[in-house]
């Protein structure tokens, strides 16, 4: 197995949205019999569905897929969750698996499917589905305001292992992917790589994650700036920043979000997590951030940061901070809509069904009926 990454053909191979569909799509919104701007942003979500298909009238999204990166991260073990360190990345994914989990009931609501990749889930990798485990580089990653996360060639494994799962939903017809993750700690790894790359101290960075109240904030503030002490001297190297105070998932989904350009599969991306990792993938390639969005403001002061470097606008408010790819589920509805409302097929007319034939009710007494037998 090839164990090194080019990123310099990133910016190569990844092209920009096609911009003749996005303007004929926006020429159509302007031709139709409607108030301009009437639609909101649901013009703008179909002008970018029309760039990232490359076609105009676009197609409805018919193939979302929830994508939901799974890892352990050691640096929970200093009490930076709510979360126990110890199972809880694994109880969610069971709770993920078995259709309990948030993300599970509301996707089979709005017809999306739900994959889990378990990256480093410090589990037993016999208690998941094989195709749950079939790309996972370890078990948990190391401390990272101590030690590297990861070594130097799990770092390129767990990134290509991201390649490879863009790679598998292009192939397999996929034309919308809602990007999560799942692990206890990940919010503080998140921190640590948006203040790395935006220059900010850990006070700028640390947000309320799992609701941690006062003191366990300084605890997490104190983990991050012990980590941005170590990520600033491999700045300069993605890779390196990955495997020094990032993690497997963080790798995986940086790989991911690079390949999906090149792919062209647009992806939504969720809270801090994949904010951060679209971070370190626009580093590699400048053009990548175009075929994302974001699905909503988390309240994350990182996840702020990073999509103000990214310059995507949240579609959504919703506050949620769990991750599991929640907020980019709820933004589906809303592509969904950009995508119904500019596809080319004309509804069939509204035709009431038949009247049906009236049912014969049994014949109930009179009140002089009921008076007679009194």
């Amino acid at each position: 197995m090839d164990t090194t990454v080019d990123l310099d053909t990133f910016s190569s191979l990844v092209e920009r949205p096609d911009e003749s569909a996005r303007r004929a799509a926006e020429e159509r919104w302007q031709a139709a019999d409607r108030p301009r701007g009437g639609l909101g942003r649901l013009e703008e979500l179909g002008s970018w569905l029309a760039s990232v298909q490359g076609r105009s009238p676009v197609l409805p999204v018919s193939a979302p897929k929830v994508l939901l990166f799974a890892a352990d991260h050691g640096v929970a073990a200093l009490g930076v969750s709510r979360m126990p360190a110890k199972g809880g990345t694994a109880a969610r994914v069971r709770a993920v698996l078995d259709g309990s989990a948030p993300v599970s009931r509301l996707a089979a609501r709005y017809g999306a499917q739900v994959r889990v990749v378990d990256v480093a889930v410090d589990a037993d990798p016999h208690d998941f589905p094989d195709e749950v485990v079939a790309h996972r580089i370890r078990r948990g990653s190391g401390r990272i305001d101590v030690e590297d996360a990861l070594t130097a060639q799990e770092t390129v494994r767990a990134f290509r292992a991201g390649m490879a799962v863009a790679d598998e939903e292009a192939d397999a017809g996929t034309d919308l992917v809602l990007l999560g993750d799942l692990g206890v700690g990940a919010t503080t790894v998140a921190g640590v790589l948006v203040g790395a790359l935006c220059g900010t101290d850990a006070a700028a960075v640390t947000g309320r994650g799992s609701g941690i109240d006062d003191r366990v904030w300084m605890v997490k503030c104190a983990a991050i700036r012990d980590s941005l002490r170590r990520a600033r001297p491999v700045l300069g190297d993605q890779l390196a920043l990955l495997g020094a105070t990032g993690g497997a998932d963080f790798a995986a989904i940086t790989g991911f979000l690079l390949q999906a350009a090149v792919r062209r599969l647009p992806v939504v991306l969720d809270g801090v997590v994949s904010a951060a990792c679209a971070l370190v993938a626009q580093r590699i390639a400048f053009r990548a951030p175009e075929w994302w969005r974001a699905g909503q403001s988390s309240g994350e002061p990182a996840q702020a940061k990073a999509y103000d470097r990214l310059t995507l606008t949240p579609l959504q408010d919703q506050g949620i901070t769990m991750g599991e790819g929640l907020g980019a589920l709820l933004a589906l509805p809303l592509l969904q809509a950009a995508g119904d409302v500019l596809a080319d097929e004309t509804p069939k007319p509204f035709v009431p069904a038949a009247p049906s034939a009236p049912r014969e009710q049994p014949k109930l007494p009179s009140a002089a009926d009921l008076l007679r037998k009194l």
